[in-house]
């Protein structure tokens, strides 16, 4: 079976993250001053082959472990549709 999977990869929590710093500060100054603690990530979607839900979630899993999020600054979450 075919599975649509998404993964949301950002900053971990205490960490300092200067891109969403920068996101922060430039909404400040386009007159969104209520925009605060912006963390700036990434999001990946694809479709992975397996037998069950549960597999294709283990597999997403390994994938953000060895290449998709670096595991020493990054914190990831896995979903997938079906």
């Amino acid at each position: 079976m075919n599975f649509r999977v998404h993964v949301r990869v950002v900053p971990r929590a205490g960490l300092l993250d200067p891109q969403g710093q920068a996101v922060e500060h430039a909404l400040s100054a386009l007159g969104f001053a209520g925009a605060k603690d912006v963390r700036v990530g990434k999001a990946i979607e694809l479709s992975v082959e397996a037998a069950s839900k549960h597999e294709a979630h283990a597999q997403a899993t390994a994938m953000c472990d060895k290449l998709l999020a670096n595991p020493v600054t990054e914190d990831f979450l896995v979903e997938v549709e079906g």
